[in-house]
């Protein structure tokens, strides 16, 4: 009797639930007071922090209408977080980060870090470096996983 499949639901049922412990760890760094803006204007903040990207790019990172899309950049900039740049061709709008955006991912990323070794402390050494371990392969088989059916071994969307 084959029972890798009943091995792989269990497995699923127990990463289930340590990935919304793991999320919410990791978001607290988020929901600071002085974190000027919700979980989805930080969304496109982190896919601006790759590179400057046109509005339908950004809309698609963000799996919104590119409308919703041009809504948000409103707010951000206003927000003094991003800054649309006109390209020779009028019709494409390019949006990057600011400074101050820029600041403000690096401030979560370093709140989100000590959080993330607060819980690591926590553990005993063995547990640790057996997570790392296995987060670094699940990672590896999720970027080799064709998730898109195209057959060029396409990811997950937050690891491309």
């Amino acid at each position: 009797m084959d029972t890798s499949g009943d091995d792989a639901d269990r497995s699923a049922a127990v990463l289930d639930d340590a990935a919304f412990t793991l999320m919410g760890v990791w978001s607290h760094a988020h929901n600071a007071p002085d974190v000027p803006v919700p979980s989805t204007q930080l969304r496109a903040l982190f896919i601006l922090e790759r590179g400057p990207v046109n509005i339908s790019s950004l809309a698609a990172g963000l799996d919104a209408l590119v409308s919703s899309a041009s809504r948000l950049c409103d707010r951000l900039e206003a927000a003094g977080l991003l800054i649309r740049d006109p390209g020779r061709d009028r019709r494409e709008v390019t949006v990057r980060l600011t400074a101050d955006g820029q600041a403000l991912l690096d401030r979560l990323r370093v709140r989100r870090r000590a959080d993330l070794a607060g819980v690591l402390d926590a553990m005993p050494a063995p547990a640790r470096a057996a997570l790392l371990w296995g987060l670094a392969e699940f990672r590896a088989a999720a970027a080799g996983r064709d998730t898109d059916g195209d057959g060029d071994g396409g990811s997950f969307p937050m690891l491309a």
